[in-house]
């Protein structure tokens, strides 16, 4: 986990630059939350609220990113409201909670933007939890958001916007259907009942500190698209609460809340969250648990036994989320992983028709975005693997096969890169050999992606009338072809299959 975090590859240095932006944009938020007066609460809501804006915003374009942005009070304000004016009606609060959790599940159907506002609306209730906020608190709440949102839009938009220097991002990937067949309409259900179950738990355990199991189970769903990705992200999670808790143990309850060292720490949490969110879900977790018990420790309410039932409360909603999956309207790992997989290897056809048709001497085509893609559907396809490849996984067997499939598909990704880039040559174009190879390729993909098909026999490139061509073109290709050939083994292999009954 370590050698993840602190060696893992920072391509353009964005994850770095996206954590100091964001300790900048929230220190922004807070400090322009201090000088309007308002009291802690108030500032942590408005820090929150920020940290929320430059962590779940994801669309692809930065106009799409400042619109989103501009909609969170949207979805925030009614929550907000609602949640206070329900303080003192513990049942109709529980109701009113679930309803939003389910919901927040519900609107990644939405893509990016339904997922953070989705999330937005989520925190907000359970900030308020966090926090006791009443209803005559709202006024200075709502003003301390507005304020902090701007402040942390400043930052992203104006001060700091790095990327309007970036290549255009390639639009996310998401998996459709339609009723129950779709994932988030399947977790939307699962969410809510385990919510239900965490909450009840959660309470039998605290009736202050309950949310902490609804939360937990909430932030285990998000980002996972079957039982295996969640069972491992809730393992994940309390690990990285358990390694937390120790921190705050040692570091954070000397501190007895003293401003100074609290802010500095509350900092260097942020930091750590936006750095390892994207390689580390366990240390992303520990920087979770870190800053949220040095808030704790600036409320004047952070004690041993705080920590304590920190800890069960993460271990009851990780249960709760457990069992939803496994019990409610379950979504399987194969399922998931195979639909991916799937859509991996069509992109690789779609890249090499793309130069196919580059090197046929089309000025339009461009495999470049389609290379930008793959890239993200391969996250998908890791992500997916993550349950048959983790290390405590039993199934040898199937854990063999799943990392032979990843290495494989890295190895197309890195073939199809460097056909991107000769494609993109004017001395590659007009050559019968790229194209007969490029065809191949094609074939090949069909070959694994359409059940019955069959692979037709290329002709051979001496064959074929050709300009000078550089070699490193064919043997990108050549490359692409062989291991394409390699992924028919794991990938068609009888039964038991290395994804089936995952």
């Amino acid at each position: 986990m370590l050698k993840r975090m602190f060696v893992a590859p920072d391509p353009g240095r964005l994850r770095l630059r996206s954590a100091t932006r964001a300790v900048l944009g929230i220190g922004l938020a807070v400090a322009v939350s201090g000088l309007a007066g308002h009291s802690l609460v108030a500032a942590v809501t408005g820090g929150l609220a920020a940290l929320l804006a430059l962590f779940t915003v994801t669309d692809a374009t930065v106009r799409g990113q400042a619109l989103t942005t501009a909609l969170l009070p949207a979805a925030g304000f009614p929550v907000l409201a609602l949640a206070t004016l329900l303080h003192g009606h513990p049942a109709a609060r529980d109701a009113a909670f679930l309803a939003v959790l389910g919901l927040g599940v519900y609107a990644r159907r939405w893509g990016p933007r339904g997922h953070a506002l989705g999330v937005f609306a989520f925190m907000t209730f359970f900030a308020t939890q966090f926090l006791h906020a009443v209803p005559r608190q709202l006024p200075e709440l709502c003003a301390a958001v507005t304020l902090s949102l701007l402040a942390a839009s400043t930052v992203r938009f104006g001060l700091w916007c790095y990327e309007r220097r970036l290549p255009p991002a390639a639009p996310p990937v998401t998996l459709h259907g339609t009723g129950l067949a779709r994932t988030t309409t399947r977790q939307a259900v699962q969410a809510t009942l385990g919510g239900g179950f965490a909450l009840l738990a959660g309470q039998l355990l605290s009736d202050q500190r309950w949310y902490w199991a609804v939360g937990a189970t909430w932030w285990i769903f998000v980002n996972t698209a079957s039982r295996g990705e969640t069972l491992v992200r809730g393992f994940r999670r309390i690990l990285g609460t358990v390694l937390g808790i120790a921190a705050g143990a040692v570091v954070v309850l000397p501190l007895h809340g003293a401003a100074v060292p609290s802010v500095a720490l509350v900092a260097v949490s942020v930091f750590g969250i936006f750095y390892t969110a994207a390689v580390s879900y366990t240390w992303m977790m520990f920087a979770v648990t870190v800053m949220a018990g040095v808030l704790y420790g600036l409320l004047g309410v952070l004690d041993s036994g705080l920590l304590a039932l920190r800890l069960a409360e993460t271990g009851v909603g990780a249960l709760g989320a457990a069992l939803a999956v496994l019990l409610v309207l379950p979504v399987t790992t194969h399922a998931t992983t195979d639909a991916w997989i799937q859509r991996a290897l069509r992109c690789v056809h779609a890249c090499a028709a793309e130069a196919a048709a580059r090197l046929a001497g089309s000025e339009t085509a461009d495999p470049g975005p389609r290379v930008a893609e793959l890239e993200l559907l391969l996250g998908r396809v890791r992500l997916s693997l993550a349950p048959l490849v983790h290390p405590l996984s039993p199934l040898r067997t199937r854990k063999d096969k799943a990392r032979r499939v990843l290495a494989l598909l890295d190895d197309c990704a890195r073939e199809v890169r460097g056909l991107a880039s000769v494609a993109a040559d004017p001395e590659a174009s007009h050559d019968d050999r790229l194209a007969a190879a490029c065809w191949r390729v094609e074939a090949a993909v069909e070959a694994l992606t359409t059940p019955g098909a069959t692979r037709r026999a290329p002709g051979a490139d001496a064959a074929l009338p050709h300009a000078p061509v550089p070699e490193t073109a064919l043997a990108h290709l050549h490359g692409l072809e062989r291991t394409l050939a390699e992924l028919a083994a794991p990938l068609h292999s009888s039964r038991p299959s290395p994804l089936v009954g995952a």
